[in-house]
């Protein structure tokens, strides 16, 4: 009997099922709005009826579904299937994958959303030819995943590898988490946005502030990106620093993990070209010499997709692991 699996990326705004076979590929999906604002009951209510909808749309039998991977924004607790909260989410303490199962008997996995990327990247991105890498998400927050000898490194309680929370000025800007420079509060597009809305507060951007149609609030990081592209040298500046202190947190990342590759995605490397090249300079500067020489910085392959595929490799993370 042929086998399948299945892939859902869960967010703040759409939900995205796929079915892919056993290799991996995926043959159908599905797409619904979160709904967020309707609660929990509702939500989850999507998430089945996209998971129905691919299984109808591919005639396929959910007895030949092998597993369910859901990658999700955290904190989550992975091994008792529960999601503690979500900022975009009413979630608390929400048992999601017991609900899943009661409602459709298919053996299912959850993984945070940035480990669940790792292994996506690992298996069917960049990162299909090593065995040690660091997968880092630039995006309005910066999370990471760790693959160490083809498996995914999740610490004690699934916490492992937040990335963005490592300091790397401890006199910086306040992050969200509470504490004051982290690496999210440097690099990360909410904190670019930050940057470019108040130097059009102080009147250093003229052209940042017209593509926001003099509305301050409006500026957001693609915004500013505009601004870089068109010439706006406060604008450039904004990156260029971002660039800085993204480099500190690659050289960081090198020092502890020695990993053969560092992955880097997310929405915010849709400008790399305005700040990959002095987080690149400024992470050869601080690394140790020894790691740095065996580490490849690449950008992500698996583009809109990845958090698709990485609940697909979630799910057949088991498989994987034993035919490589």
């Amino acid at each position: 009997m042929q086998e399948y699996y299945l892939g859902l990326d869960l967010g703040g705004t759409k939900i995205l099922t796929g079915l892919a076979d056993d290799k991996g590929k995926i043959i159908t999906r599905s797409r619904r709005d979160t709904e967020a604002e309707l609660g929990e009951d509702k939500i989850i209510k999507n998430m089945i009826k996209t998971i129905k909808d691919v299984l109808n749309k591919a005639n396929v039998n959910k007895n030949q579904i092998r597993a369910l991977g859901i990658g999700s924004p955290g904190p989550l607790d992975a091994q008792k299937g529960i999601i503690i909260e979500n900022s975009n989410l009413p979630w608390k303490n929400v048992p999601l994958v017991k609900k899943i199962e009661s409602a459709l008997g298919i053996k299912t996995l959850l993984k945070n959303d940035a480990n669940a990327a790792a292994l996506g990247e690992k298996w069917f991105g960049a990162g299909k030819d090593v065995d040690n890498l660091v997968y880092l998400t630039i995006s309005t927050g910066v999370g990471g995943g760790a693959i160490i000898n083809k498996k995914l490194f999740t610490g004690v309680n699934d916490n492992a590898c937040e990335l963005g929370h490592t300091i790397i000025d401890p006199n910086g800007p306040l992050c969200g988490c509470g504490n004051h420079g982290c690496l999210e509060a440097f690099a990360a597009g909410t904190s670019i946005a930050k940057r470019a809305r108040e130097a059009a507060a102080a009147g250093k951007s003229k052209k940042i502030l017209d593509l926001a149609d003099n509305i301050i609030s409006d500026i957001d990081a693609v915004i500013c990106a505009q601004a870089a592209y068109q010439g706006d040298q406060v604008a450039k500046d904004i990156f260029q620093n971002a660039g800085y202190y993204l480099g500190l947190g690659l050289a960081n990342v090198i020092n502890i993990f020695n990993t053969e590759m560092i992955i880097l995605g997310g929405g915010v490397m849709k400008a790399s070209d305005l700040f990959l090249d002095k987080a690149l300079a400024t992470m050869k500067e601080f690394a140790l010499a020894g790691s740095l020489e065996l580490v490849t910085v690449k950008e992500a392959e698996l583009g809109s997709d990845i958090g698709l595929m990485g609940a697909i490799a979630v799910a057949m993370e088991a498989r994987l692991i034993k035919n490589d």
